[in-house]
């Protein structure tokens, strides 16, 4: 049998730097949600089965929405956990039971609603014929700087094969569960594959898959939504 491609967004955090009264992921744009937003653009890709929405064990906002679209190809899980990596974790081990473990898992933040179907595309074309998964990520344009305690400038670093990560990741079932399962402590899937010695492909993303992460982003994100006609 051959591997079948699933979803994942963990969707049970409440985004401290976003502020607001409501959790980051239940904020309109567009008349949507960035949640509903981040589903949509995930099963735009018509192979894959389902998307598991990890939330969190309180979370009594989710079933306020209009999910109908999307039919049983959106399966809420309420075992979110203090972190990303936890509430991953959590969320592979309750899709287990129709998983297998050389399926694909698509791991794709709830607060990025301007993933494009090309993007996603390209990373599974990139991804899928291997074994060592892969991320979408664009190359880094800007000059960094480190900065001390009183954010003076302590020395420029060089950007020469800097990338920075976006979602989706996309990794074996197998592979992720084990990856997070013995690090505790990363903010990426990517980073507890890398652990293991494993080194993930990067694939040419796009800067358009914006991550919300204040309030005034949303404000970018809808000029994005609204040239790309949704």
């Amino acid at each position: 049998m051959s591997s079948r491609l699933f979803g994942l967004i963990p969707a049970a955090g409440f985004g401290a730097r976003f502020g607001g009264s409501a959790p980051k992921q239940y904020s309109l744009i567009g008349g949507k949600t960035l949640l509903q937003c981040a589903v949509e653009a995930l099963l735009a890709v018509r192979e894959l089965e389902t998307v598991f929405v990890v939330l969190a064990p309180e979370d009594d906002t989710f079933r306020r929405f209009d999910w109908v679209e999307f039919g049983d190809r959106v399966a809420p899980l309420y075992c979110g956990g203090a972190t990303r990596r936890d509430s991953v974790l959590n969320g592979l081990i309750a899709a287990g039971a129709g998983v297998d473990p050389e399926d694909w898992v698509l791991v794709h933040d709830a607060a990025r609603p301007c993933l494009a179907l090309p993007d996603v595309r390209r990373l599974i074309d990139a991804v899928a014929p291997g074994d060592t998964g892969g991320v979408l990520a664009v190359r880094v344009a800007d000059t960094l700087k480190r900065g001390d305690e009183q954010d003076r400038i302590t020395g420029t670093e060089t950007r020469d094969g800097l990338w920075q990560a976006q979602t989706p990741q996309m990794f074996r079932y197998g592979m992720l569960l084990r990856a997070l399962s013995a690090s505790a402590s990363v903010t990426d899937e990517a980073a507890a594959v890398e652990a293991l010695g494993i080194m993930p492909r990067l694939v040419e993303g796009s800067r358009r898959n914006l991550k919300v992460t204040v309030a005034s982003d949303l404000e970018l994100a809808a000029l994005i939504l609204s040239a790309a006609g949704k």
